[in-house]
């Protein structure tokens, strides 16, 4: 069976955070791949929220604009998630040496990471109670993708 594009976000979403948990206490592992790893489980958590209830979103690593659309979407995006944003430079800028800033306060982004996946989780096990037959086809997964701008693009 094929997996629809909110579970396999999720999924995604658990691993990216689960690897960030694994990697915080170990000496020599840099702030970048920490907040890498928080930054791409908030970014997967958003998708997996907005595909569960078949809002499309762009192709993009801006977790302002991807909480902004689940906002938007009139999905109410927790509390917890409030300044999540501010672990968007570590989806690529940090990641590959191209900005440098203040240290990753590792502890907030993986409770930013722990909260945006139990919220994305909770949303999907609602969703699969209330339809639990409504997984899209392939064809309508693919249509859950489109880019937004050229510079969404870029990103890639």
């Amino acid at each position: 069976m094929d997996e629809d594009v909110a579970q396999l976000m999720l999924g995604l979403a658990k691993e990216d955070a689960a690897a960030a948990s694994a990697l915080l206490p170990l000496d020599g592992v840099a702030d970048s791949i920490v907040g890498f790893h928080c930054q791409q489980a908030v970014e997967k958590a958003l998708k997996s929220a907005l595909a569960s209830r078949e809002v499309r979103f762009p192709h993009t690593h801006d977790l302002a604009g991807l909480t902004e659309l689940c906002r938007d979407s009139g999905l109410g995006v927790p509390q917890e998630l409030h300044g999540v944003e501010r672990l968007a430079r570590y989806g690529v800028q940090m990641r590959y040496g191209s900005a440098r800033g203040a240290p990753l306060d590792r502890e907030q982004a993986l409770r930013w990471a722990g909260a945006a996946v139990e919220w994305a989780a909770e949303l999907e096990r609602a969703r699969l109670r209330e339809r639990p037959d409504s997984w899209p086809s392939r064809d309508e997964k693919q249509d859950l993708w489109p880019s937004r701008s050229p510079d969404d693009r870029a990103d890639r």
